[in-house]
């Protein structure tokens, strides 16, 4: 596949932790465009982590195949392949007292030499980064210190130090408030808007709605659906995803998710309707 077109190609992929468990995976297929913010969607337990630690090449799969950039996973030197792929995960323990500047700065290691130390730009880049993300003032602060808002938004930061072609996030607003969210996602947009490639992964449909342009719903390992968000985020394919009834309706030209409280039988859906968005 060609690497203007897709910045991740998945054919039939599966993977389990044990043998004899269940399928985390199973036969995940989807092309991922480049250049694009792409949403994996689903309930707790439906694959999306796993699938992100097979795209770093952390778990090998069963079976098929996946290709980065056009090229199979095992065609790429570890040092090229950090330089292309970079992590955010939901949590990341940091256990040395490293300042946030100088764990931001981590993100500079696929370019420096064994035992050589950042450079000026190097700095520079970490610190506009932390400006990017709102904790340019917790730069001296040890990470250890951080409430846990304040550590994804340094490891968002060390990630985008990082400046890797294709930007991984496992629920990347998992941890923050509405403002804090609200900046992420707005970084991220900007990101793409720059030519790099974001996948991320959220149990949240409103968090997709507003900044992906591509979604892949999953359940139980599998693929839902995949596409242009409008296209996939219908009502059907997200009661599908995640085994309850949600309405999707249309706010300001994108969709909105609405999650229907049956607590009460007697009541209709629409008088106990809750909702959470979270705009661009």
């Amino acid at each position: 596949m060609s690497e203007a077109i897709h910045a991740v190609d998945l054919h039939q992929v599966s993977f389990r932790y044990a043998p004899g468990a269940p399928l985390a995976l199973d036969r995940v297929s989807a092309q991922l465009p480049a250049g694009a913010i792409t949403a994996i969607l689903g309930p707790n337990g439906s694959g999306k982590s796993t699938l992100l630690h097979v795209l770093l090449g952390l778990l090998p799969p069963l079976a098929g195949k996946v290709r980065i950039m056009g090229r199979p996973h095992g065609a790429y030197a570890r040092r090229e392949m950090s330089r292309i792929l970079g992590l955010v995960p939901q949590d990341e323990h940091v256990t040395f007292d490293l300042s946030v500047l100088e764990y931001a700065l981590l993100g500079r290691a696929p370019y420096l030499e064994l035992l050589q130390t950042p450079r000026p730009a190097d700095r520079a880049l970490a610190n506009r980064m932390l400006a990017a993300v709102g904790i340019a003032e917790l730069a001296r602060r040890p990470v250890p210190s951080l409430s846990g808002g304040e550590r994804q938004l340094a490891t968002v930061a060390r990630a985008l130090t990082q400046e890797p072609r294709l930007l991984l996030l496992d629920e990347p607003t998992s941890h923050l408030d509405l403002a804090n969210s609200r900046r992420v996602l707005r970084v991220l947009r900007s990101l793409c808007r720059a030519g790099r490639t974001i996948i991320c992964t959220t149990h949240d449909p409103n968090a997709a709605t507003a900044i992906a342009d591509q979604v892949m719903l999953m359940r139980a390992g599998r693929v839902i659906a995949a596409g242009p968000t409008p296209r996939v985020m219908t009502t059907r394919a997200l009661s599908a995803t995640y085994g309850v009834p949600v309405e999707v309706v249309r706010v300001r030209g994108r969709p909105l998710v609405l999650n229907h409280d049956l607590g009460d039988p007697g009541k209709p859906h629409t008088d106990q309707t809750r909702t959470i968005m979270l705009g661009r």
